[in-house]
């Protein structure tokens, strides 16, 4: 390399090297000019703060807000007094009630009025329990209990009004849990009790009315795969739908759920009419279970209710019901008409309120129809043959659906009625829960019990309360 490439090199050598110098120079008085000026701020922001007058924490600043206000605890000023609430009142809520409900059995008196003595305070809660029907209920129960053949190992009855949610008798027993009440549990397999739901779908998001023309092969009560595969074979049964839900036919429900509903459908009305949902009630009861899987076969057994899974509460059972009697609303169980402190204020009062509307008017006047064909000529026929005939079941438009299913063990078959009765020429009408858990013997089946219900509650028409 000669000379002049040399001096060349070191000459750009020293040219980046004074650039890059002055670059670094530039940077190092750049950053403590910042540092300079962050400094003064932090040094006027600490004396203007030292010269804050701050508030002491109990007193009460107009001009700062407390930003931590659950730290600041305020006192009243002597000049407006804050007056302390009475232990019975400000107090009272559905909550408490549902409490107070929890740890009083009402299931197993006559009585429709109760007083509740706490540390606190007295209080008397006034129920809608209609003593006259309530007290026939008791006297079934008591004659059950006395039987050595026959005798149910389970019996619930819940009766409801359905346009206003107001339970007015409610009794059973549980022979393993005798201090259960039979009436709020919720493990009862649901059995064909369920078709009320998936027949309200088909209705709805199918177009099905009654005359409408179904097909079935095989026994009505069984449910195999062969049973509801799509297609129907030269002996396959023709029937109509509200025949198929009065007859409680299996396969037809079964295909309906598992190839014209499917799980959305199946799982949407399930949930319009209040299944694996929690109801703030007065009442402290589960409304019912309803799980779908990945099996299709599954969903005809959950479409005909032909499963374990499925379960309900008898409570439960008179909201299904009551939907459909109530052109499609279902109300909010109540027990409760009000409560009074010690001096007589009332401190509690219930309303009346819309729980769901899973169905509209139009689907709830259908099943109306349908179920109606339950009492003449469907499975609840033998228990209401005479019905034409009675002077009081007589002047009633009835209906309901039947369901039976052994439990796992096959210790117990569950008969289930719920069914309504109403007045053709008046308002009247009541809403129907009952389910009888049979033990080694088969005694009075579910429907009979509803005909019995029906004619005592109606036949009384009890317009008051008895008094405690």
């Amino acid at each position: 390399m000669d000379n002049n490439s040399r001096d060349n090199s070191w000459r750009e050598f020293q040219l980046e090297y004074i650039v890059q110098k002055k670059k670094r120079e530039h940077f190092i008085r750049t950053l403590k000019s910042i540092v300079g000026v962050l400094t003064l701020v932090f040094l006027f922001a600490g004396i203007f703060f030292l010269n804050i007058e701050v508030p002491e924490k109990n007193t009460i600043s107009s001009s700062i807000p407390d930003e931590r206000p659950e730290e600041v605890t305020q006192t009243p000023l002597p000049s407006s007094p804050s007056p302390s609430p009475s232990p019975e009142t400000g107090k009272f809520s559905k909550e408490k009630i549902c409490n107070i409900l929890s740890k009083t059995d009402i299931s197993k008196t006559d009585k429709n009025i109760f007083l509740v003595d706490t540390p606190e305070a007295k209080f008397k809660i006034f129920t809608s329990i209609d003593t006259p029907l309530q007290e026939y209920l008791l006297s079934v129960i008591s004659q059950l209990k006395q039987l050595t053949r026959g005798k149910p190992q389970r019996i619930a009855f819940v009766v409801m009004e359905p346009d206003t949610g107001k339970i007015i008798a409610m009794t059973g027993y549980d022979l393993n849990k005798p201090q259960s009440n039979p009436c709020l549990e919720s493990d009862y397999p649901a059995a064909s009790i369920f078709k009320i739901v998936t027949a309200s779908a088909a209705v709805e998001t199918l177009g099905y009315n009654p005359e409408t023309q179904l097909y079935f092969n095989g026994n009505k009560y069984t449910l195999y795969k062969g049973q509801v595969t799509d297609g129907n074979s030269k002996r396959a049964y023709q029937i109509s739908f509200s025949s198929a839900f009065a007859e409680s036919v299996n396969p037809v429900f079964g295909k309906i759920g598992k190839n014209r509903l499917g799980k959305e459908k199946l799982e949407s009305y399930a949930n319009a009419f209040g299944f694996n949902q929690i109801i703030h009630s007065e009442l402290p009861f589960v409304s019912g279970s309803f799980e779908t899987n990945s099996n299709e076969f599954h969903l005809a057994e959950l479409g005909s209710g032909y499963n374990y899974d499925t379960t309900i509460s008898p409570v439960f059972g008179a909201m299904l019901i009551s939907a459909v009697v109530n052109k499609g609303r279902v109300m909010m169980p109540t027990l409760v008409e009000h409560v009074t402190d010690s001096g007589g204020d009332v401190i509690y009062k219930s309303e009346s309120t819309p729980y769901k509307s899973p169905i509209t008017p139009r689907t709830a006047e259908t099943m109306m129809q349908i179920m109606q064909k339950t009492i003449t000529v469907g499975t609840a026929r033998k228990s209401f043959r005479n019905a034409s005939k009675d002077p009081v079941l007589s002047k009633l438009i009835m209906g309901g659906k039947t369901g039976s299913l052994n439990n796992r063990e096959h210790t117990i078959k569950y008969d289930w009625f719920t069914g309504f009765g109403k007045e053709k020429n008046g308002n009247k009408k009541i809403a129907v829960a009952i389910v009888v858990g049979h033990g080694e013997y088969i005694g009075t089946k579910s429907s009979a019990y509803g005909n019995m219900i029906l004619k005592q509650y109606f036949k009384n028409k009890p317009d008051t309360h008895a008094q405690l």
